[in-house]
């Protein structure tokens, strides 16, 4: 067995684990792994400009490619640093793993310069983390973090590496077989349970395929296609699974949830069957959850036992991979005699579509729409674009007014909603797949909170588009604000925005502005026309604008409105 140190056993176990890059900035407590890093044959670093940074373009890389994503910061503040996007990782399982460096063993636990307890802190927002207490440990960890981060519910695993280990002398060991004795994870469904599930399925009169980022996790988006059209089942799809089905598909009702679209939010209440696959009934979705779909039946399809019954008891419960579960659902269905009878059930979905379409009303001041933008961002950057988009308003229009046909093409913070994610995704994207178009929508508010990733961009030569949707205001708790606190707006306007040409240009990317309708398309193609360096588009916008369909916090799905004092008339047997 090789003799090196702790560092260079840790970039070789990166290598060897199948790691491409790594998002990162030195310090001292990791110092030791960036001097072999120099020396690594198959290993690409970005320096980043901040910790949070390296945390989200990990995470753009592994929500675009499928791979593990991996970052690197050292103890104390750069660990920290961290925290952000290894809690936005958790929420949205995202496969991450993050190493630390932290003080010398000697001095934990002394409060030591830059000394953090960064295994304390991401305990709850880890899927497993690791204190490296000995340099020969150093491959089956980070063997292990690969695995337990990509396998079963992805998400982050943090390893953390004391300075003295990275420095020891070691040999090089990598395990050829894991033992994880108490790590578990679901695979093949229980044919009984997809058996039940199938014969829901034919029999309902009004059913509801209910489908979450776990299918596109397992990479099923062919398994469900089958599945919606062998049964002619209305699907959704949630923020987390935009792509999953595509947009353009009859049986596809939209995004469902707070921002859904109306027939996406009325198919599941009245529903008296939902299959949801991958999905976990989160509070976006459901509303007031002692009002939600109250005369469904439900069965729930998830590889993690815990997220079934958490929030709604499921009649019939399914733990496996979603892929699998798709696939064995298909089998039984075709096994059944009789093919469900949904046509009263389209006919009313289908007056709700054509009566409530997602819309919006141009700006009576003539300031530029923000939807507009938004949409014909789309239309011209076309469905094969990989799109991010930041947290907020921007976030909404951008689900709602692009349509997505391909699975992996809309990543966003879903359940965590961390403004900032942006910029650094939409990097992090475009390292893992550097031939497709990657266009970042940001707010105005997120844009500055991350934005010095653009340098990042230009040095390394990752030619992102960004398209900032500046209203100079936190658009979202603005609109809260008009909404529920009388137009009081506390703290929600930005009063100053930086001239975000002349910010590109410092950063070395290329700058545009519009400002009006009539230049929308002219600038996008301008946009497009840059393939060299990073470009930002500064879309100055109208500060009125609000998202809808909305369901208020906090309310039952019913309460559903259209637009300001708009409620649909979902009185039984209503045509919409």
């Amino acid at each position: 067995m090789e003799r090196m140190t702790g560092a260079q056993s840790l970039v070789r176990a990166l290598e060897q684990a199948g790691a491409e890059v790594v998002f990162g900035i030195p310090g001292g407590a990791i110092l030791p792994a960036y001097d072999p890093l120099m020396d690594a044959k198959t290993l690409r670093h970005i320096l980043v400009r901040h910790e949070q940074g390296a945390g989200h373009a990990a995470e753009g890389y592994a929500q675009a490619t499928g791979r593990v994503g991996v970052c690197m910061a050292t103890s104390g503040p750069g660990a920290t640093n961290l925290v952000t996007p290894i809690a936005d990782a958790y929420m949205d399982s995202v496969p991450l793993v993050a190493i630390t460096g932290q003080v010398p063993s000697s001095s934990i636990g002394t409060d030591a310069f830059q000394e953090a307890d960064i295994c304390g802190i991401t305990l709850p927002i880890t899927k497993h983390n690791y204190l490296v207490q000995d340099a020969a440990d150093i491959p089956r960890t980070i063997a292990e973090a690969f695995h337990i981060a990509s396998t079963g519910r992805p998400g982050p695993v943090l390893v953390d590496v004391p300075k003295d280990v990275l420095q020891a002398a070691t040999t090089y060991d990598w395990p050829e077989t894991l033992d994880l004795p108490g790590y578990k994870f679901a695979g093949k469904p229980h044919g009984k349970q997809v058996s039940q599930a199938a014969r829901l399925m034919v029999e309902a009169k009004r059913p509801v395929l209910y489908v979450g980022g776990g299918v596109l996790k397992s990479r099923a988006a062919a398994e469900l296609r089958v599945l919606a059209e062998l049964t002619g089942i209305p699907v959704v799809t949630t923020l987390m699974a935009r792509g999953a089905f595509p947009d353009s598909h009859p049986q596809h009702l939209g995004m469902p949830g707070m921002h859904g679209t109306v027939a996406a939010v009325m198919a599941l209440q009245k529903a008296d069957l939902i299959v949801c696959l991958g999905a976990r009934f989160d509070d976006r979705v459901t509303g007031k959850l002692s009002t939600f779909a109250p005369g469904a039946a439900v069965v729930h399809a998830d590889i993690d036992p815990a997220e079934i019954g958490k929030n709604r008891a499921a009649d019939v419960p399914i733990v496996g991979d979603a892929r699998e579960v798709i696939a064995d659902l298909v089998v039984a269905v075709q096994a059944e005699t009789q093919r469900p009878d949904l046509g009263a059930w389209w006919a009313e979905l289908d007056a709700l579509r054509s009566k409530y379409p997602l819309g919006y009303t141009e700006p009576a001041d003539g300031s530029l729409a923000p939807q507009h933008v938004v949409q014909r961002l789309g239309e011209i950057c076309g469905p094969e674009a990989v799109y991010v988009s930041g947290v907020g308003q921007h976030q909404m229009w951008a689900s709602q007014f692009i349509s997505y046909e391909h699975p992996y093409t809309w990543l966003n913070s879903g359940g965590l909603g961390t403004m900032g994610y942006a910029v650094p995704a939409a990097m992090g994207a475009k390292v893992g797949r550097p031939d497709a178009l990657v266009v970042a929508i940001d707010g105005d508010g997120c844009f500055q909170m991350t934005n010095q990733e653009l340098v990042t961009c230009a040095v390394e030569g990752i030619p992102i588009k960004v398209a900032v949707i500046n209203n100079g205001s936190l658009g979202m708790v603005r609109q809260w604000q008009n909404l529920f606190y009388e137009s009081r707006y506390s703290n929600t306007d930005l009063k100053y925005v930086p001239d975000f040409v002349k910010l590109a240009d410092a950063y070395g990317c290329v700058g545009l502005r519009c400002e009006s309708a009539a230049d929308v398309d002219a600038t996008i193609e301008k946009m497009l026309g840059v393939d060299d360096v990073p470009c930002v588009v500064d879309f100055r916008v109208g500060q009125d604008a609000q998202v809808w369909p909305m369901v208020p916090a906090g309310t039952s799905n019913s309460e559903v409105q259209y637009a300001r004092d708009v409620r649909p008339d979902f009185s039984e047997g209503s045509e919409g």
